[in-house]
């Protein structure tokens, strides 16, 4: 009886399934790759709860640039990338790869295991990062994502020995690359806002964490110099061979994955514009000043 039972409960679970409305576009694209029109991932600091312990990593001490949009960061993950050990890929996007475990058996098997949601998360994102370190036959990764400014806290958390690069430019520098960007129509109040939802975290992350800070203009005026610097900060010996980054492989110039300017593909350290203070937004002026 109770086997009869049984099955007549599944054909109406099943009939009911059938008869169910199809569900909404957006719920049924979620897990699905952002197009190019769909909306992006928020601008703004993550909060995350941590409730277990981290997990060993297979890269213990990771290099992450903090720095804002077109600040400069393709041009330092070219040179670091020329470099025989240094492994900087294209924009990785860490903070929005994302694991969801399904509530039930998958939850629970995974936090007997030690491992809540956060946490698998991090397992994944040093995964990645193991696995480009095998395919370059490197031993140091740098990931110069723009959107690191917005979860370095988590990026210390996940990592306690990971090393920090901290990009700076003239504020007036990197508003205006983005009034310049191919079809930009954003007003120059919006560039300003979107510049300084950046501007906020990375000064935050600067000075709070250890780090090395390095400023977009002195790397174009003096790149031997600063990328000595920045070579002596990773443990690693200086090469001439990473000031003529075009003559090395850095992947496709992609959009949202790094700046594919027609400076960038050069494969030549171009100078840097100049820019005052005297007619700067008092918002904009006082990183000017700090920076």
């Amino acid at each position: 009886m109770s086997v009869v039972k049984t099955g007549i409960r599944r054909r109406v679970r099943l009939l009911g399934e059938a008869l169910r409305p199809p569900k909404p576009a957006k719920a049924m694209d979620a897990n699905r790759p952002r197009s190019a029109d769909s909306p992006r991932p928020p601008k703004r600091v993550q909060v995350v709860d941590y409730s277990v312990p981290i997990m060993p990593r297979q890269v213990e001490s990771p290099v992450f640039v903090i720095a804002s949009v077109r600040s400069g960061s393709t041009l330092l993950r070219s040179l670091l990338n020329s470099h025989s050990r240094v492994r900087a890929p294209h924009e990785l996007h860490l903070r929005t790869l994302r694991v969801q475990p399904a509530p039930g058996f998958s939850e629970e098997s995974m936090l007997e295991l030690g491992l809540d949601q956060v946490e698998l998360e991090h397992v994944l994102w040093d995964r990645i990062l193991h696995l480009e370190l095998q395919r370059s036959g490197k031993d140091v990764i740098v990931d110069k994502t723009p959107g690191n400014v917005f979860t370095w806290e988590r990026l210390k958390y996940a990592w306690p020995k990971a090393k920090f690069l901290f990009l700076l430019r003239h504020p007036e520098g990197v508003v205006s690359s983005l009034e310049n960007r191919k079809g930009n129509t954003s007003s120059r109040e919006a560039l300003e806002a979107n510049a300084l939802k950046y501007f906020k975290p990375l000064e935050k992350a600067r000075t709070t964490l250890d780090g090395l800070t390095l400023r977009y203009e002195e790397l174009t005026a003096e790149p031997e110099r600063v990328t000595r610097e920045v070579c002596d900060y990773l443990g690693v010996p200086w090469e001439p061979e990473m000031l003529d980054y075009g003559k090395h492989d850095h992947g496709r110039y992609l959009p949202n994955l790094g700046d594919r300017s027609d400076n960038i593909k050069s494969g030549r350290i171009q100078p840097a514009r100049t820019f005052g203070t005297a007619t700067l937004s008092p918002r904009l002026a006082k990183y000017a000043g700090a920076w």
